[in-house]
């Protein structure tokens, strides 16, 4: 067997150190300065694991319970690693030592030039393809906003596809590798959503194949094919299996599970539909994939100078340092969403070569990516395509979990390239190239002629956001003129690079250009239209020397809370439920996390939420009424923060502590009863317990001290004059804690709508409360088992593929 470097290496070798150069050079400060990406969510992330990771460091254990976030709450969505994983290992080799989240996009361009490649396509083009996947506007906002573990699931797309197809196309072991090796990253990423919508672009390609195999008849292939993949997906689901079995069973408890008050005890599990469909895309919106700036960018943009905007400031007597404030950040957005933190851009050229693949690409193939972006953009309008999104948020299994739809736009971004570059190939075929000259001027109307319409009739729209009525009239006139001014600048720059990318492939095609300058030049026009646009929304000023030290830094209030080196829970009064920093150093009664328990998120709407206003109210008006605060005393919360300044902490004296014996105890049969009580009653003499799910309860008298805590276990010395009920300030998960006295096992029950009761005998005993999930213990050793196995099988299948090819030629 001889290999021809030039022909079998080279090529691949190019494209390789292509996108490794991409990645290096425009995130140089990063990789060669140390910096970090200013990321919100990482740092709200690093502020609820704090614990946990230290706690892994110092220990080599998993916490497995995050105690210092919503008064406590499972730790398999926060941080989360099975002993002996090599899954990060595995992500270092692959991505060649680039930092963590950049390694994505480089990865995001290798997988998809192994799909490309997979699909015939030749490395040129493939190239070209792999570029405008990775670096579409949506993965660097992304980035900025920390939502590192969807782009890594959103890059590995191209990866699973790949193997799906090569099994498709009987190249079974390279194709099974592929695919579990793939299924089993995204899976340890542990984005639910994106794997959903990549179970949508599977269901897609299969649905296409099964189409061709009835034409064909060749069944029995299929059947086999789809066996092996059957294979993959559950080696690839056993190498995570700890993750999977642990969400899964976690799911039912939290906010995407069903409700526990009212109705929602009978209705179906999921989000609220107007909380799942607030991001939606406007219909018309969709086409910043070909003009980025056709709404305005994002919901802030810098204008140039001496724009409209800065001229009418001027002109009305604003000083220069609020003018320039504004004009910095000025309110450009005129779109559907909330806000926005920039468009989805796909590339001008990419859209344009996407129509060439609708006219060029095979019956099969194009049905399939067609398909796919079709899907994606019709998820993604949402609530602006109300009959549709509403029914399958009803009936598609699973959907009604997820929200921000506008992610759905993840498919069309990988479906775009992939049709784009597959009509690209087949165009350079002899046989399609006759019927140019007609195609090229329908592609180019198709895209040009529709961003010349912007260009030359932007004055059909309003430009007025919602926002603007908080502005005087000639301010808001002014914006609108800029963001006019965005949209007309923004089509003719599309314009030029699809009318451009037209005449480099015309030139190919009639031999006046080769098609390798033809590929480049169009590669270089990609590169150099998505770094401008990306650059707006992460360039260097988004690169930092370690931000999460200037984040987290120590303030006077944290100083003095933490002299207190008892056990107990701080509210920040300031955004509590939304905000993790008071949670990197102390056990905090709010948080950040999109899954918290659903219980704990009940208690945050009806009865914390109300119970703070009424205090601040009072207090603002010099009554401090530390008793009214019933479910923050029984929740064991021993200071208020209001602020950074070591004056701004209060002692609350109410505080329950960490387990007391009520003296009374309501029994009811509801939840929403026990709810209300719990706003009512004095938590530290009365509990409540719903005896319809854990019988009847006795009180008892005495005293409970706890004497030694982890993450995972607590341990306590009561002493009870009187056998009967303790109420412990930490929070009831029917899975995984197990308690016992003395050495017996005990029942915990749910008492005070969210805590956790133990009923204990008379006299002195030890309680303990560990966490010892049964879905975490019983499947970590299946874990490795199987990620060894999915390793030893890419690297055999890569060496059998490579040695097949030789042989074949």
């Amino acid at each position: 067997m001889q290999i021809n470097f030039k022909k079998d290496i080279l090529p691949h070798l190019v494209g390789i150190v292509f996108f490794y150069l991409v990645v290096v050079l425009y995130f140089s400060p990063v990789i060669f300065d140390g910096k970090i990406i200013f990321q919100y969510d990482i740092l709200q992330w690093e502020g609820a694991s704090k614990e946990i990771l230290d706690y892994r460091k110092e220990t080599g254990d998993e916490a497995l319970w995050a105690s210092r976030m919503f008064s406590g709450m499972p730790a398999y969505l926060v941080s989360f690693e099975v002993p002996g994983d090599i899954t990060n290992t595995l992500t270092k080799i692959i991505t060649l030592g680039l930092p963590h989240p950049v390694n994505s996009l480089f990865f995001g361009m290798v997988a998809m030039y192994i799909l490309l490649l997979s699909f015939k396509v030749r490395p040129e083009f493939s190239i070209l393809g792999s570029i405008a996947f990775a670096f579409n506007t949506f993965h660097l906002i992304s980035l900025d906003a920390g939502h590192n573990a969807k782009i890594w699931a959103i890059c590995l797309i191209p990866f699973i596809l790949a193997g799906i197809h090569l099994t498709f196309q009987r190249k079974y072991l390279i194709g099974l590798a592929l695919f579990a090796f793939g299924l089993m990253l995204q899976l340890k990423f542990n984005h639910l959503q994106i794997t959903y919508y990549t179970v949508l672009v599977v269901l897609i390609y299969g649905i296409g194949e099964l189409v061709h195999v009835y034409k064909s008849k060749l069944f029995g292939a299929f059947a086999k094919a789809l066996g092996i993949l059957i294979i993959g997906l559950i080696i690839a689901v056993g190498a995570n299996l700890s993750r999977f079995m642990t969400v899964l069973e976690y799911s039912p408890y939290s906010t995407r599970g069903p409700g526990n008050l009212g109705s929602a005890q009978v209705t179906s599990s999921g989000l609220d539909k107007d909380y799942a469909f607030n991001w939606s895309q406007g219909k018309l919106e969709t086409l910043t994939l070909l003009v980025p700036y056709l709404y305005g960018g994002g919901s802030t943009e810098a204008l140039p100078d001496n724009s409209k905007t800065e001229q009418a400031l001027r002109s009305n007597g604003i000083d220069a340092a609020q003018t320039r404030d504004f004009v910095k950040n000025a309110r450009t957005y005129w779109g559907d969403q909330p806000g926005t933190g920039g468009p989805i851009y796909g590339g001008a050229i990419m859209v344009f070569l996407f129509v060439l693949g609708i006219l060029y690409t095979p019956k099969r193939q194009k049905s399939i990516f067609l398909s796919i972006t079709v899907l994606s953009l019709l998820l993604a309008w949402g609530k602006n395509l109300e009959w549709f999104n509403y029914t399958l948020f009803d009936f598609l299994p699973g959907y009604n979990k997820f929200r921000a739809v506008t992610m759905a736009l993840s498919m069309a971004l990988f479906a775009i390239p992939v049709l784009g570059v597959l009509g690209l190939e087949n165009l350079f075929k002899s046989n399609l190239k006759d019927n140019f000259n007609k195609n090229l001027l329908i592609a180019l109307g198709t895209t040009a002629g529709l961003a010349a319409f912007f260009w030359l009739f932007a004055g059909m729209f309003s430009f007025r956001a919602p926002i603007d009525s908080n502005f005087p009239d000639w301010l808001a006139d002014a914006l609108m003129e800029d963001r006019k001014t965005m949209l007309k600048s923004s089509a003719l720059k599309s314009i030029l690079l699809i009318v451009l990318s037209a005449g480099l492939i015309w030139a190919a095609l009639t031999k006046r250009l080769s098609l390798q300058l033809a590929a480049l030049g169009m590669a270089v026009m990609l590169i150099i239209d998505l770094w401008t646009v990306n650059r707006r929304y992460l360039g260097d000023d988004a690169m930092q020397y370690n931000p999460s030290e200037q984040f987290f830094s120590i303030t006077p209030a944290d100083e003095k809370i933490l002299q207190d080196k008892d056990y107990y829970r701080v509210l920040n009064i300031d955004n509590p439920f939304n905000d993790a920093r008071i949670s990197y150093y102390h056990n905090s009664i709010g948080g950040y996390h999109g899954a918290k328990m659903k219980r704990y998120q009940e208690l945050i709407e009806n009865v914390l939420g109300p119970e703070m206003q009424a205090f601040i109210q009072k207090a603002q008006e010099g009554e401090f009424d530390w008793k009214g605060l019933n479910a923050l005393n029984m929740l064991n919360t021993k200071y208020l923060m209001a602020g950074r300044g070591e004056n701004a902490v209060f002692l609350n004296p109410e505080a329950n502590g960490v387990a007391w014996f009520p003296s009374e105890i309501k029994n009811v049969i509801t939840n929403d009863e026990e709810i209300n009580l719990v706003a009512s009653i004095d938590t530290k003499f009365t509990a409540t317990v719903n005896e319809s799910e854990f019988g009847k309860q006795k009180t008892g008298r005495g005293t409970v001290k706890l004497i030694n805590r982890k993450p995972y276990l607590l341990e306590y010395e009561v002493d009870a004059t009187e056998g009967g009920l303790v109420v412990f300030s930490e929070v009831f998960y029917p899975k995984g804690w197990k308690a016992s006295i003395n050495g017996n096992n005990a029942s915990i029950i749910r008492t005070n709508y969210l805590l956790r009761g133990i009923e204990v005998p008379q006299g002195i005993s030890t309680v303990i409360m560990q966490f010892e999930p049964e879905s975490y213990f019983k499947t970590k050793i299946i874990v490795v088992i199987m990620q060894y196995l999915i390793s030893a099988l890419l690297i055999i299948g890569l060496g059998y593929s490579f040695y097949q090819a030789k042989i074949e030629t």
